[in-house]
């Protein structure tokens, strides 16, 4: 997203707008035909400026689309399915299962905030839907991508040794194994970031609104891709003895150099170390999550022991809570950067209709996701079936209202500090979302005494 003073030029060439108190829809926004981005080029015909109908959807059509996209959260039940199918892989270390979460939020992490730059990017004209020949926007946005992953990986791998000797029972010397781990995933995992952007490309090109569409159908695919890749990493790495260590470790050791080429590159590029310094920022709040998280989620184990149905809903479950968040808070950013709403609190009832069919699109799918995860557990039976979608319902109840209001702060108070929201609202409310659906889940498993 373009914000200060750069932003403010950009927007300024590619609209004109009316003063902001003043607007009401996007039908208030006149676009200029002969604007250019602010590297000097043609804005992409299909702007969807250009297309006021956009911002102007019916609480249906935004339902519809919830729906759909949140339909994908099903194939997080993949994930779960190999986490249960691979419990074995946790009696190799003890940080193994408590760093499950910090990958799925790193993950998460990542993807959100391409995702914003690009949903943002996508609709004023600075991204053009395509991979050949884009913008120089587009390219330095997977350069930040490549550097903020390795960043992520030893800033989290850090706290979690943190957060691990004191409840974890994990050895200070633990450290190079945690590094080494999270990195070799996190290398592999950038290939979720080729694919984040085809999806919003596809999404844009097909009239559908990449803020609502994309972020839910990649966080449920990229939740499998990343555990298939971490399962991979972790299996090669204690069961193919010096061998598997030494693979791993070169991963990680060449995904370091290709790190360092991309910031020796981009060191006078100031946008690309704004982003830097900005989800430096980020990462303060989001690896103390995470390793909250991974706290909770191992007394979680302790008390279902062996109930494969919720491993295997687990990463579906946080993530249809961080969907709902993720809605809110792209739909938030891009129209406060095209001025449809103020940056103040109580503009939140602009955005309400999307609160609102995302939330109920997320409820209905919580109850298909608790069936097919006890159908294919074998532990489906009329009663549990009831118990087990009251607690996913009564989690949902609780979690997703404060992940609401948390994404759309982030948005409101990053803005009017005239940083880029996209570099925080995603990233810290997919973690928050998935430390706070894990705590609630705790919580609704000791109420409900499961």
């Amino acid at each position: 997203m373009l914000n200060g003073d750069a932003g403010t030029n950009a927007k300024e060439k590619i609209f004109r707008f009316i003063p902001p108190r003043s607007i009401n829809s996007a039908g208030d926004i006149f676009f200029a035909s002969s604007s250019k981005n602010n590297h000097g080029e043609e804005g992409t015909h299909g702007s969807s400026l250009g297309n006021s109908s956009r911002f102007q959807d019916s609480f249906s059509k935004s339902f519809r689309e919830c729906l759909l996209s949140f339909n994908f959260d099903f194939i997080g039940l993949l994930a779960g399915f190999a986490l249960a199918s691979r419990l074995d892989l946790f009696r190799f270390a003890p940080w193994v299962i408590s760093i499950y979460p910090a990958i799925l939020s790193a993950k998460g992490m990542i993807a959100g905030m391409l995702t914003g730059r690009l949903s943002t990017a996508l609709h004023v004209g600075t991204v053009y839907p395509r991979f050949l020949k884009n913008t120089k926007t587009f390219y330095k946005l997977f350069d930040a991508i490549i550097v903020i992953a390795l960043i992520t990986s030893i800033f989290m791998s850090l706290i979690a040794v943190i957060f691990g000797f004191f409840f974890w029972g994990m050895e200070v010397g633990s450290l190079l194994e945690v590094i080494s781990n999270v990195t070799a995933t996190m290398a592999l995992g950038m290939s979720i970031a080729t694919l984040t952007a085809y999806v919003s490309f596809l999404s844009f090109k097909r009239g559908l609104d990449p803020d609502v569409v994309v972020y839910p159908v990649m966080s449920s695919t990229a939740d499998v891709i990343i555990t298939a890749y971490y399962i991979l990493v972790v299996s090669v790495f204690f069961t193919l003895s010096n061998l598997g260590k030494t693979v791993i470790v070169a991963i990680s050791i060449t995904y370091f150099a290709l790190t360092i080429v991309t910031v020796i590159r981009n060191l006078s590029d100031k946008e690309f170390l704004r982003n830097i310094r900005e989800v430096i920022l980020t990462l303060i709040v989001v690896a103390f999550i995470v390793n909250v998280t991974g706290t909770f989620l191992s007394k979680i184990s302790a008390i279902i022991e062996e109930k494969r149905e919720l491993y295997m809903v687990y990463p579906a479950f946080i993530d249809m809570i961080g969907d709902v968040g993720s809605v809110v808070g792209s739909v938030s950013t891009t129209r406060l950067a095209l001025g449809l709403i103020n940056p103040a609190f109580k503009s939140i009832m602009m955005v309400k209709k999307y609160i609102f069919s995302s939330w109920l699109a997320s409820i209905i799918v919580f109850t298909f996701l608790s069936f097919v995860s006890l159908v294919l557990s074998g532990a489906l039976s009329p009663f549990y079936f009831f118990i087990f979608t009251l607690i996913l319902t009564t989690a949902n109840i609780i979690a997703v209202p404060v992940i609401v209001l948390v994404s759309y702060s982030v948005s409101i108070l990053t803005f009017k500090r005239g940083w880029d929201p996209d570099n925080f609202v995603i990233p810290v409310e997919s973690s928050l979302a998935d430390g706070v659906a894990t705590i609630t889940l705790f919580l609704t498993l000791f109420i409900y005494q499961i």
